[in-house]
């Protein structure tokens, strides 16, 4: 009598497909973390007001294509269009047209790991960038803006404002990925689209309307520099 402990041929099947979709997920992961290092950064001289503090570097640069949300609410004037509770939701991208690749989802989130900066009570929600590559994310929060078509950093007239945010929060992926959690500062610059819209909101009767405006911007992400100390010699590294 002969047995056949080999696998079956089902079996083998079901293995190496499993086997090809590990390697090429950790191809694509490997790619997704390299690309940080690849870019060709350059930070755009900015106003003082959106301009990270020294001892910033600028790490990561996305494309970002999304929608702004608006809902119609009473105001001091009557009723307008105010910024709803969604906020930017959006995609940030690198690459040239065509070649596009996704490196960060952005939305609006519960900060469950606030920082020192983080404000107390903190808010039903924060804005959220979460890493495609390793699933690390950071939530900010608005320190200054500028008003679009006021300089050559936020160049589109009638657009969304451009932004400074500082980190408020931050959180390691599921694997430890580290990669959004270490962004201190965040600038939105380069707006386009998602101002308010115009669609009516004059009237009672429009209360609770609710409008997503297109719009895109590139977002600049910084983390602190980072150092290494020797006997003699102090190396810094970016």
């Amino acid at each position: 009598m002969s047995y056949n402990l080999g696998p079956h041929p089902g079996e083998t099947n079901k293995i190496s497909l499993l086997l090809a979709g590990a390697v090429a997920l950790l191809i694509w992961v490997f790619g997704m973390a390299t690309w940080a290092s690849g870019q060709k950064l350059s930070s755009p001289a900015t106003p003082a007001i959106i301009t990270p503090p020294p001892g910033n570097r600028l790490f990561l640069l996305g494309h970002a294509v999304g929608t702004q949300g608006y809902i119609c609410l009473p105001s001091t004037t009557g009723v307008s269009w105010t910024v709803s509770g969604s906020r930017p939701e959006a995609t940030l991208f690198i690459g040239a047209p065509g070649h596009m690749r996704q490196i960060v989802s952005h939305f609006l989130s519960l900060n469950t790991n606030p920082n020192e900066f983080a404000p107390d009570p903190l808010p039903f929600g924060s804005p959220t960038w979460q890493s495609s590559a390793d699933s690390s994310k950071v939530w900010g929060q608005t320190l200054n803006s500028i008003a679009s078509g006021s300089d050559p950093s936020c160049p589109h007239d009638g657009a969304i404002a451009c932004l400074l945010l500082q980190s408020i929060g931050s959180a390691t992926g599921p694997d430890g990925g580290a990669l959004m959690s270490q962004t201190t500062f965040v600038q939105r610059l380069n707006t386009q689209g998602g101002s308010v819209p115009t669609q009516r909101c004059s009237v009672a009767g429009d209360i609770g309307k609710q409008a997503l405006v297109p719009y895109s911007a590139d977002y600049f992400f910084f983390r602190k520099n980072k150092a290494v100390h020797t006997k003699t010699t102090r190396y810094e590294f970016f």
